[in-house]
C-alpha cells in the first residue's frame, strides 16, 4: 500500500509540475506597464536612474536580462520602450515575469521595473534579489538618491 501512495504521489508531483511548465504566459496580462506595478508578497516595484538615453538604458538591462540562466524575452524590445522577461526557477520552473521600461527625466531616464510571481503568495525575495542583481551588473548604476540635474 506504501509503494502504490508513493507512486500516486510521484505523478501527482510530476502532472503539477508539467501544469506548471507548460502553462501558457498571456502577453497581454503580463507585459504591462511597469509604473502601474504594485507591490505585494510575490511583487516588487523598483526604480533606477540612469544618465542615458532610453534605448541604451533598456538595452543594457536586456543584455544584463539574457545573459541570466533560465530567463527568456516574453514581449518588447529597448526601440518598442518595454520589455516583458520570464525567468523560471531551477527545481520545478515557477515563473516570474520582470517588466522594464523607462521615464525621461532631464539628461537620463529612469527605469521602472516591476517584477512579479506567477504563482503562490510569497516569493521569498527572489525577484528584489533578481532585480538588484540585474541592475547592479549595468554600468553606471548607483543605488543611491538620483543625481541633482
Amino acid at each position: 500500500m506504501t509503494k502504490i501512495a508513493l507512486i500516486i504521489l510521484a505523478l501527482l508531483m510530476a502532472a503539477g509540475q508539467a501544469a506548471v511548465r507548460l502553462a501558457p504566459s498571456d502577453i497581454a496580462r503580463w507585459h504591462t506597464d511597469p509604473a502601474r506595478g504594485v507591490t505585494g508578497t510575490n511583487s516588487d516595484v523598483a526604480k533606477a536612474y540612469f544618465p542615458m538615453g532610453s534605448i541604451e538604458a533598456l538595452a543594457a538591462f536586456d543584455r544584463v536580462a539574457m545573459a541570466e540562466p533560465r530567463t527568456t524575452r516574453l514581449a518588447g524590445s529597448p526601440e518598442e520602450g518595454r520589455i516583458t522577461y520570464v525567468s523560471r526557477s531551477r527545481a520545478w520552473g515557477f515563473p516570474d515575469y520582470t517588466t522594464v521600461g523607462t521615464v525621461p527625466d532631464g539628461e537620463g531616464v529612469w527605469l521602472s521595473i516591476y517584477a512579479r510571481a506567477r504563482f503562490g503568495r510569497d516569493d521569498f525575495g527572489v525577484n528584489a534579489a533578481r532585480v538588484e542583481r540585474w541592475l547592479s551588473a549595468i554600468p553606471g548604476y548607483d543605488p543611491g538618491p538620483r543625481p541633482v540635474s
